[in-house]
């Protein structure tokens, strides 16, 4: 593919569910290249949050490429998810005025806890025998008002620490994927986090980090989302027959059904 008149750049996948990112190359010149990523990514960029967005080319097909400047990095690792970098990180992120304002003009509106366990609810029909689905369902939607927070920010939704890079250069830490951001309440992000990554009598003192205080309110938020997140991981999954991963998703939901009624 040909993206400068002098200059020849061969594509090459980068990996990715959605089959839409690609390494290119031209000597010893490498570029990120995404396909019709969203305009929000220019605000990730200005924000300091993704890699440096270079430019935005529309191809002759109408489709959009965008190129980003290419480091040399990793993912972290499971200890370094309870960072003090992290914590900061998405501090930031959830504090963002222009990434609130940016997601505002593409059209999203702040998500309630009343409306993703309807819709989790919709989405559950006809899954046959899930162990605790049920039960899931009923907790999330009896609990929706009481676990609902009234201020909304920008959401990444899926802060798995696959999705987390450090520039080994410099050290810049930088969240991806942005494909599923919502307006939604920070305990969206915190809750996988927490619960995958922080052991649980570790919470209230990464909590400090970020800047807020475990409570009973904030546990009973957490609980919620992280069973919320739960079940959309295990419809994907489901939907996708990779019955491995369902597997061990429906032994989380067993385990947050228990906790949540000891939160409760």
């Amino acid at each position: 593919m040909k993206f400068f008149d002098s200059e020849d750049w061969e594509l090459s996948s980068a990996g990715g569910l959605t089959g839409e990112a690609y390494m290119a190359t031209s000597g010893e010149n490498k570029l990120f290249i995404k396909r019709n990523s969203s305009p929000f990514l220019a605000v990730l960029s200005a924000e300091g949050i993704v890699p440096k967005l270079l430019w935005t080319r529309r191809m002759y097909n109408g489709d959009v490429l965008t190129a980003q400047q290419w480091m040399n990095g990793r993912v972290l690792k499971t200890e370094e998810m309870k960072s003090a970098e992290v914590a900061a990180l998405l501090k930031k992120i959830h504090t963002s005025v222009p990434l609130l304002n940016m997601l505002k003009r593409l059209g999203k509106r702040p998500v309630s806890t009343r409306q993703i366990a309807g819709e989790l609810a919709a989405r559950a029909g006809g899954r046959g025998e899930i162990p605790g689905l049920q039960k899931s369902i009923r907790f999330l939607l009896e609990s929706a008002d009481q676990a609902d927070h009234q201020e909304k920010f920008v959401c990444h939704s899926d802060v798995n620490r696959n999705n987390w890079l450090l520039n080994t250069s410099d050290n810049s830490l930088y969240l991806v994927d942005w494909d599923q951001a919502v307006i939604a309440d920070p305990a969206m992000d915190l809750a996988m986090l927490l619960y995958w990554y922080v052991e649980e009598d570790q919470w209230g003192e990464w909590l400090k980090l970020y800047g807020w205080e475990l409570n009973s309110s904030l546990q009973l938020r957490l609980v919620w989302h992280m069973i919320a997140m739960t079940l959309r991981f295990m419809f994907w999954h489901q939907e996708h027959a990779d019955t491995k991963k369902l597997i061990l998703f429906e032994k989380d939901l067993l385990w947050l059904n228990d906790y949540a009624v000891h939160i409760g």
